[in-house]
């Protein structure tokens, strides 16, 4: 147990370590390497809850595909070292950053963090109870009593069942980030053959 709060601890300083020098660095290439080891290390994260499909998705996407394409973008830009200039935008840009935080404490603080006692999850089967608070792997599961069927019930179908049942949003938002990068990265590398 020591090991993995060590493992959480060090991802931990790495991620906002990572996070702050993103928006410190002025150096617009640095700052793109500083968020694929931010990404890097939300998918370390996810290796901790035992969500490896998750984490593998983390890591191709996001830093094989997200921040590469950022890397390269900013790659076809002129005055990388300068960052950008100062602008009218900065105030409100810190005041809609200052309320998404509060927002997030505020959910944060307010949300009931329980996991089966209190979701109301008594009555469900055991293999939609496992599939509510998470997919360990096969190994926990048989030592927590189920048969090879439940099993492989809790591995195939929880995961998809979430991504297309209660998280579709989210999982649609990503394909409409990736879509927003690919034109963002088209946009900046047709402007700069003009």
């Amino acid at each position: 147990m020591w090991f993995e709060d060590a493992v959480f601890w060090i991802l931990a300083v790495v991620a906002i370590a990572g996070s702050v020098g993103v928006v410190l660095v002025r150096d617009l290439f640095r700052a793109s390497l500083l968020l694929s080891l931010v990404f890097i290390a939300v998918g370390g994260f996810f290796i901790l809850m035992n969500a490896e499909f998750l984490a593998v998705v983390q890591v191709l996407i996001y830093v094989g595909a997200i921040a590469v394409l950022f890397i390269f973008a900013v790659m076809l830009t002129r005055d990388v070292q300068r960052g950008n200039t100062p602008n009218r935008l900065q105030v409100p840009a810190a005041f809609i950053a200052t309320l998404l935080l509060v927002m997030m404490v505020a959910t944060v603080v307010t949300t009931d963090w329980t996991t089966l006692a209190g979701a109301g999850l008594e009555n469900k089967s055991r293999v939609a109870q496992i599939q509510a608070v998470g997919i360990p792997d096969a190994a926990r599961l048989t030592a927590a009593g189920l048969t090879a069927d439940e099993v492989t019930d809790v591995q195939t179908g929880g995961l998809a069942d979430l991504l297309i049942g209660e998280f579709v949003l989210p999982f649609e938002a990503v394909s409409l980030l990736l879509l927003a990068a690919a034109i963002g990265g088209l946009a900046l590398a047709r402007g700069r053959g003009r």
